[in-house]
């Protein structure tokens, strides 16, 4: 229980979404990830329930939300923030529930459906694919592919985007609940309703590399993150737990910081269960792999803001605002940013602990709302 009296007066304002950048250098709306300091803002005087950032460029993409959304819930916005005016705007029949902003293209989720534009005045509409229920707008883009829900529940269809190819994934037998890819695009990881196992698949031949264990009770999973060389992949749920995983992958350099690598003699074999997990016939999640290292990250309460309690799967801005969304910081540092009205950013480091074992330090927090 935190019995510690609040040091600044309560804040009303909500974050309503909160995302990174393709390299994690910010998140939206627009604060350097490193140092969380401000580096642009812009009042709408109206509700935004959806913005996601392309780069490191001036374009963000928007879609109105909350009780006085600014634009049409059916409509997808790229803003130019240089000229602070609408660049593009793409409207569907339906109301949007993500945007994915790539150099050459732009990726609008439906609840069933995705459409691929080009990035071009005014967007040509390039693909479609239906997908199953897809309330939460999962879908990660790189530049050479783009990733969202089969149409069968837990199912991932993996898009090459020059050719249009659709390559079909079962990776679990209930619906997704994240999905991420690595930075370079060979690597996606996958996790469900379940939140127990996360899946990582080669995206050249949609083998599945490894599977992660993070935990043994059901969770749901709020964040997946790749590291920048793709060597780890970070973890967040309701659980309010940070996990980070090894993730190996056939064509990674083998040089690697020692820091990077298991410390611990036999640590990488040994596993979290020790000798049980060769034990023949013992149940597999005593030979599962385990995160190296675990810490906690704040979540926080926002059932209700304003006394307005959230609901799931409505309209943007009326959702639960977004926790636990993880941006890697550099090859040894992660952010966790949390939307809702406690909005803030932590940093984690990851360090060598005098036990020879790498762990996950929590760096510094900060509230980005209202005391930047």
């Amino acid at each position: 229980m935190n019995v510690r009296p609040p040091i600044e007066s309560s804040n009303p304002t909500a974050v309503l979404s909160v995302s990174f950048n393709s390299d994690s250098s910010c998140f939206a709306a627009v604060f350097h990830t490193k140092s969380c300091l401000l580096k642009a803002s812009r009042d709408f005087n109206a509700g935004i329930g959806l913005v996601q950032m392309m780069g490191m460029t001036n374009y963000l993409a928007l879609v109105g939300g909350g009780k006085s959304p600014k634009f049409a819930m059916n409509k997808a916005i790229v803003w130019d923030d240089m000229k602070g005016k609408v660049a593009l705007e793409i409207a569907a029949l339906t109301a949007i529930r993500s945007v994915r902003l790539g150099r050459e293209r732009i990726v609008v989720v439906l609840q069933n459906s995705v459409r691929v534009y080009s990035f071009a005045k005014p967007p040509d509409l390039l693909h479609v694919y239906e997908t199953a229920d897809n309330v939460l707008g999962l879908c990660c883009l790189s530049d050479r592919q783009v990733a969202f829900p089969g149409r069968t529940a837990g199912h991932v269809q993996l898009v090459e985007l020059v050719t249009g190819n659709v390559s079909i994934i079962p990776a679990h037998s209930s619906p997704l609940r994240a999905l991420q890819l690595s930075p370079d695009g060979e690597l996606l990881a996958s996790a469900s309703d379940n939140g127990t196992l996360i899946r990582v698949y080669s995206t050249g031949n949609c083998a599945k590399v490894v599977e992660l264990r993070r935990g043994i009770d059901q969770a749901t999973i709020f964040s997946l993150a790749f590291s920048p060389s793709g060597a780890m992949l970070a973890c967040t749920s309701d659980k309010s737990t940070l996990h980070v995983f090894d993730v190996p992958a056939p064509r990674r350099p083998s040089a690697q910081a020692s820091w990077q690598q298991p410390a611990a003699s036999g640590e990488a074999d040994a596993g979290k269960w020790g000798i049980l997990g060769k034990i023949p016939l013992m149940p597999r999640l005593f030979s599962d792999v385990y995160s190296f290292a675990s810490t906690t990250f704040e979540a926080g309460d926002d059932s209700m803001i304003g006394g307005i309690p959230f609901s799931e799967g409505t309209v943007l801005g009326t959702t639960r605002p977004p926790k636990g969304v993880i941006g890697w910081i550099a090859e040894d540092s992660l952010a966790v940013v949390g939307a809702g009205q406690d909005a803030r950013w932590e940093k984690f480091v990851l360090v060598e602990g005098e036990d020879g074992k790498r762990h996950c330090v929590r760096e510094g927090w900060k509230r980005y709302v209202g005391n930047t």
